[in-house]
């Protein structure tokens, strides 16, 4: 069972503007009203009051990070998630460094696509869609092949909903005198990060998860040791994490264009977040949101992907229902005209779909959740949301 997780947010949360439905996705997700409002005022790139916006966003980020030497920096990089990972990539692993990639989903395997988009050398440890890699393997890996110089690790990976054991892996790298890249896109702002308990280089993330803000902008957070080592590195002129860097604390200003409007949401996202209790705040709700939703839904005979201990606060995969009836295009448009939109599966051996936790919603929401795809079974005439035989059997054996 899931443990039991009592948190009350500090307000009530904003409900969705009329005929608006939830996002019950990784990101993009539901934002706050007044996340929304703060992008009807216009902004200079050049003017000192948006670079006093970006220096607090800096700070801001930073100070979730527990960085309490001043080891550290933050950089804002225009752009989604993989516009960031693919600038941490080409700007901190050198041209002749060579990188294991810790694969068990798309987004790992996305790396190693970048890797080999860039030009640098990697290999890859893929565990599929069920299990996490661990450290052992880590290690076995990192003493097999000397000419491994980084480690990337996705922090949780949402093709399937995996909360990876990034504290062990981190272990592992040190260990083994080796670097490691943290892929945090969905879980920086819920899941703890903190550089005085797991250590690494470089992390990225993005303004449209858990800080829940809006799309247009990642953020680097790395050392600046690393920073300084990065110039000339990158395979990109617009991907230059160092020069980005160089530039900002040169100037205070972005180095191309700036998502403005984004900007200035995601500060107002910060402000919300640090009231709702920061990283602990935050988490706490979405674990709460898991666990109703999770237990509703099992209820109606659906059955999760992942075992309760790898399942991630962020988003929960579940196998399609056997039924004959069953259909998920048709789900998806019964779930979204009752005002909830889910993501359909990423994975590759079974049918699935998948249902976020994060975003503007409490537990109220998700009971309501589990009651709509109640009545989206019952409109589809299907009796039971178990799954075939067939797809329990496969997780069985792959996760074994």
């Amino acid at each position: 069972m899931l443990a039991e997780t009592k948190f009350a947010a500090s307000r009530p949360l904003d409900e969705p503007a009329m005929g608006e439905p939830y996002l019950l996705t990784p990101g993009p997700l539901t934002t706050a009203y007044s996340v929304k409002q703060a992008m009807l005022r216009d902004w200079g790139s050049w003017d000192g009051d948006f670079r006093a916006m970006t220096a607090d966003l800096r700070r801001r980020l930073l100070a979730l990070t527990g960085d309490s030497r001043d080891e550290f920096d933050c950089v804002p990089m225009q752009g989604s998630g993989s516009f960031c990972v693919e600038a941490m990539l080409g700007s901190f692993v050198p041209k002749d460094g060579k990188v294991l990639v810790l694969a068990n989903g798309a987004y790992g395997l996305r790396a190693a696509q970048t890797m080999q988009c860039i030009g640098r050398a990697y290999t890859l440890i893929d565990k599929g869609d069920y299990l996490p890699p661990r450290g052992d393997e880590v290690s076995a890996a990192l003493e097999a092949d000397p000419a491994i110089t980084h480690v990337i690790a996705i922090h949780c990976e949402t093709s399937s909903g995996i909360l990876n054991p990034v504290a062990e892996i981190s272990e592992a790298v040190y260990a083994s005198g080796r670097k490691l890249l943290i892929d945090s896109m969905s879980a920086f702002g819920a899941i703890p990060l903190d550089v005085n308990e797991i250590r690494y280089e470089a992390m990225v993330s993005s303004a449209n998860k858990c800080i829940e803000g809006v799309p247009g902008f990642g953020f680097v957070i790395a050392r600046k040791s690393e920073l300084e080592a990065a110039k000339g590195r990158s395979h990109s002129l617009s991907l230059d994490v160092h020069a980005q860097w160089a530039h900002m604390n040169r100037t205070g200003q972005w180095r191309y264009t700036p998502p403005t409007h984004v900007v200035a949401a995601f500060l107002e996202a910060l402000r919300q977040h640090e009231a709702e209790g920061g990283v602990a705040g935050r988490g706490a709700r979405y674990t709460l949101n898991r666990d109703v939703m999770v237990a509703g839904m099992r209820e109606l005979g659906f059955e999760t992907l992942l075992k309760d201990r790898w399942l991630s606060p962020i988003i929960v995969t579940f196998f399609n229902p056997a039924h004959a009836n069953f259909a998920f295009d048709r789900f998806y448009d019964l779930m979204k005209a009752k005002g909830f939109i889910i993501y359909p599966g990423k994975l590759t051996m079974v049918d699935s779909f998948r249902v976020g936790c994060i975003g503007q919603m409490d537990e109220h929401v998700m009971r309501r959740v589990v009651e709509a795809a109640a009545q989206s079974l019952s409109e589809m005439g299907v009796d039971t949301a178990a799954p075939s035989p067939a797809a329990i059997a496969e997780r069985a054996k792959l996760a074994a």
